[in-house]
């Protein structure tokens, strides 16, 4: 790997919070896909539209994230049992109101946050500038879908933090 000029050791406790990113996406991609499918009720237009723009786009931050491990020169874990043993994101019941869907996703957009956080962190700690870039335009787009997300379920009566 001397054509990336990085630290072997450093580079590898990077692939281990990316990997761990990795299985985090996989099981909010499976939760996304499984409320696309599942929506039903007054909402159904316009969550099970954005669902699908979300899955979408995480399928390829999965392949982005995957192929920054593959340019480090190590494998990226590409099964479901490692997924489901280092994500902290957990599977969701397909029984789930529509406001509840929305509510599990962003509580795992915080999951996935602290993650890339955690991610970005150990990169710049190995000088990794490529994977905190990555990682950084992530980061952005996520809390944009996230305040997208709760401006959606706040009632009329709310307000946004006067500063």
């Amino acid at each position: 790997m001397n054509y990336l000029n990085l630290d072997t050791k450093k580079t590898e406790a990077t692939v281990e919070q990316l990997n761990i990113l990795l299985a985090d996406y996989h099981l909010y991609y499976q939760k996304l896909r499984n409320f696309h499918w599942n929506i039903i009720g007054e909402n159904f237009f316009d969550l099970h539209a954005k669902f699908e723009e979300m899955y979408t786009d995480t399928l390829i931050k999965i392949d982005e994230v995957a192929e920054r491990i593959l340019t480090l020169r190590y494998q990226p874990i590409s099964n479901l049992t490692d997924y489901l043993k280092l994500s902290s994101i957990e599977e969701a019941s397909s029984e789930i109101k529509d406001v509840e869907m929305v509510k599990i996703l962003l509580d795992d957009h915080g999951l996935l946050l602290k993650q890339m956080r955690s991610t970005v962190k150990t990169a710049d700690e190995g000088g990794d500038e490529g994977t905190i870039d990555l990682l950084g335009a992530y980061i952005r787009e996520l809390e944009k879908t996230s305040w997208m997300l709760d401006s959606w379920r706040m009632n009329k009566t709310s307000n946004h933090k006067k500063s």
